[in-house]
């Protein structure tokens, strides 16, 4: 009997789960755990560091943009 081995890690970003990463042939998919990483879901990296990477920079650029609520007098 051969059991699959599943490697899953989770990203976090300042304490922030953006999502998780699972292990595939040719590398390793995301799966968004917070509307803000929504962008990245589905997409495939080749690692889970790659991963990680495009998840903080989806939150740096987040970052810089102005709130619209914010604006709001």
């Amino acid at each position: 009997m051969s059991q699959a081995h599943t490697q899953a890690y989770i990203i976090e970003i300042h304490d922030r789960a953006a999502g998780i990463v699972t292990r595939e042939a040719r590398g390793f998919r995301f799966f968004s755990s917070e509307r803000l990483f929504d962008s990245l879901e589905g997409r495939q990296f080749r690692s889970a560091r790659e991963a990680e990477r495009a998840a903080r920079a989806v939150f740096s650029e987040r970052s810089r943009r102005p709130n619209p609520l914010s604006l709001a007098i």
